[in-house]
């Protein structure tokens, strides 16, 4: 399995710190964001690694990570442009996966757990096409909401205003190679992107996505206050791991 970081897009969100660089370069305690992303593929086990950035910033990438020997990963770049949906990015890794399935992980995400047993449980897996990673979270109209009936999916809602349960889709997914062949068919949303929730329920039609729950702490980083709840939860597990 490959790994893929997409790290592109504006971070307007999080403007004015935005302004002039890149929102993956921003810290997370004492680490730029961008860190996170990497060892958690690493620790999933995943060396080749790829990372789709803006072309504007991709030299201050280069700067920081190089080839991606102080992780023990091989780290390939390649620039997006624009920003339209988190599926157009992906598209950009057909080449780089060369028919491998593929660990996504949003750069803004921050996690504790490592996922080995499901990134290898899924290598195995010839039956499901997709996973997604589920988290409870306290405000799921952030995020794309699934509906479960028993044990199973039965429909994603995104940014729901009245979402059906706390469960939002986090920002890692893997996939095997017949993502490059659903993307090209999506059309864009009202927002004008094609969205990543029309790529899973691709596979939630056909029967072929599995799910798993993210233990220990998760967050996204894209907003001002998520990332100041990033940086809080870094720091107060780094100061316990020290006692």
């Amino acid at each position: 399995m490959k790994g893929v970081i997409l790290a592109g897009g504006k971070g307007t969100r999080m403007l004015p710190l935005t302004k002039v660089t890149n929102k993956h370069l921003l810290p997370i305690y004492n680490e730029p964001m961008i860190y996170y992303p990497i060892r958690t593929l690493a620790a999933a086990g995943i060396k080749d690694i790829l990372i789709i950035v803006g072309g504007e910033s991709i030299g201050d990438f280069l700067r920081l990570l190089g080839s991606g020997e102080d992780f023990g990963v091989n780290l390939t770049y390649r620039c997006q442009e624009g920003a339209e949906g988190i599926p157009v990015a992906l598209a950009l890794a057909r080449e780089f996966a060369d028919g491998s399935k593929v660990m996504v992980v949003l750069g803004d995400n921050v996690m504790e757990e490592s996922l080995k047993e499901d990134a290898v449980k899924f290598e195995k897996d010839s039956s499901h096409g997709a996973h997604l990673f589920l988290k409870e979270v306290h405000d799921p109209q952030r995020y794309g909401v699934v509906e479960l009936k028993g044990d199973k999916i039965v429909a994603i809602h995104e940014k729901p205003a009245n979402p059906p349960s706390s469960l939002c889709v986090t920002g890692v997914y893997m996939f095997d190679s017949t993502v490059f062949g659903v993307i090209p068919a999506l059309k864009p949303s009202k927002r004008g992107e094609v969205e990543i929730v029309d790529v899973v329920t691709h596979y939630l039609s056909s029967g072929r996505l599995s799910w798993s729950m993210l233990k220990g702490y998760w967050t996204d980083a894209g907003t001002l206050e998520s990332w100041f709840e990033a940086n809080a939860i870094v720091r107060e597990n780094s100061l316990k791991n020290k006692k």
